[in-house]
């Protein structure tokens, strides 16, 4: 009998201590979501872009709202497969008439077109507003070569389950989700988040990237003011 109230009382106690980390974790979601203004940011999607473009920033919010209870990897692939499917690859130079502009989730949204940069930072962005660590996610700064030809300057986003494992690649150019080692066409240059800046392969971030990356400053300043 009094095993049996041992037993019983052990299980009680990791009900309430899973109980407890469920609200937390249900707790995280609703700040990520709740830090960030739907509302303003689909009147201005209407006003500034037309309807297409607030069509679409309705159904990512849509994806936000299905996608907040799953797992990582479905968070991921949901993610990836949205944007890709639905924003077209363009230069900065078609849709901005400049040669290097960042863009802020909206303005990608809005536009309906975007270059790689664009296309990670709006990944990113929803996957941090669903709750994904920060720690896991990075900007990734690549040089990217198909066959013999001459490497260009490329942005991927990388998901690191671990901080020692390999990071999953997000790549706007290819449309499954493949770990760093499926994909020698990609050579790292630097990796990012909104914590810290990591040259090559280093375990420790050199710098903070706001200082040093004048772009991605520019551009949290811009999400800021579109409501996120």
């Amino acid at each position: 009998m009094a095993s049996g109230i041992a037993q019983l009382a052990r299980v009680l106690r990791a009900i309430r201590s899973c109980t407890k980390w469920l609200s937390l974790l249900v707790l995280a979601f609703a700040l990520s979501y709740a830090a960030t203004d739907f509302d303003r940011m689909q009147s201005l999607a209407q006003q500034q872009y037309g309807p297409k473009a607030l069509e679409t920033v309705v159904a990512w919010r849509k994806l936000i709202e299905e996608s907040t209870p799953l797992p990582d990897n479905d968070k991921l692939n949901k993610v990836n497969t949205f944007f890709n499917r639905r924003i077209l690859f363009k230069t900065d130079m078609e849709v901005y008439n400049q040669e290097d502009y960042w863009a802020t989730p909206l303005e990608f949204m809005g536009h309906g077109a975007g270059d790689c940069e664009d296309f990670v930072i709006a990944k990113y962005m929803t996957l941090r507003i669903l709750g994904v660590p920060n720690e896991r996610l990075r900007l990734i700064y690549v040089r990217y070569q198909s066959g013999g030809a001459t490497p260009i300057a490329h942005m991927v986003l990388g998901y690191y389950a671990q901080p020692s494992e390999e990071p999953v690649i997000l790549d706007n150019m290819v449309s499954s989700i493949r770990t760093g080692s499926m994909r020698p066409d990609l050579s790292p240059v630097y990796s990012f988040n909104s914590d810290g800046l990591w040259v090559g392969g280093a375990a420790t971030s050199s710098a903070d990237p706001t200082t040093r990356l004048s772009r991605w400053r520019d551009v949290l300043d811009r999400m800021h003011r579109d409501g996120l």
